[in-house]
């Protein structure tokens, strides 16, 4: 089988994408990473990861039920940067503080996936823009200065992981333009930023 590797993400407008790119240096300049900056082309937040090898069946009921999930745009403020503790210690950007829209985005897109049957890997959800990878220290809790980020849409996004370099192609967007309702139960997110998974 061919890869196919989907995810469904929050994709950075080109402003939030140039503040990203500005603050990586910045950190990278203050202490060199020995890693490589990732593209700002490729910014994104993951929400949910579907897989390397996703059947074309479940990509289109991927694409179906994401168009029933409705919920608020918010604004993100990623204000801090760290690492995770793994074998390629990734930096990225976070936002010390999750806005429960954020949340609750999670919890529908994660429950219109289950009701479509379209299986997900499992990955917990710990919210991030990596901006190095391979670095060789890791990068502490680091303040930077604030990205106001208003996201007002979700994408689901293919990794072309057999051109090099890598692209990420768009196959859908949804604009966050519904009504918060009642708040779903509650999905194991983890504000803890600096855990690596």
């Amino acid at each position: 089988m061919e890869p196919n590797r989907l995810f469904f993400a929050l994709w950075p407008g080109e402003a939030v994408r140039a503040s990203c790119q500005a603050a990586a240096r910045q950190l990278n300049i203050r202490m060199p990473s020995g890693g490589y900056l990732s593209k700002p082309e490729r910014y994104h937040i993951t929400l949910l990861f579907l897989g390397d090898r996703v059947l074309p069946a479940r990509q289109d009921a991927a694409l179906k039920a994401a168009a029933l999930v409705h919920a608020p745009s918010f604004t993100l403020t990623l204000d801090h940067a760290s690492s995770f503790r793994n074998r390629e210690i990734p930096w990225w950007l976070g936002a010390r503080t999750l806005p429960p829209e954020l949340n609750s985005l999670y919890a529908r897109l994660r429950d219109a996936m289950v009701q479509a049957n379209v299986p997900l890997e499992r990955m917990r959800f710990v919210p991030h823009l990596t901006i190095v990878r391979n670095a060789k220290l890791a990068l502490p809790p680091t303040p930077i200065e604030p990205i106001a980020w208003d996201v007002g849409e979700f994408a689901l996004i293919r990794s072309r992981l057999d051109l090099q370099p890598v692209r990420y192609d768009v196959l859908g967007r949804w604009p966050l333009d519904g009504d918060a309702g009642t708040p779903p139960a509650p999905a194991p997110v983890r504000a803890q930023l600096d855990l690596g998974f």
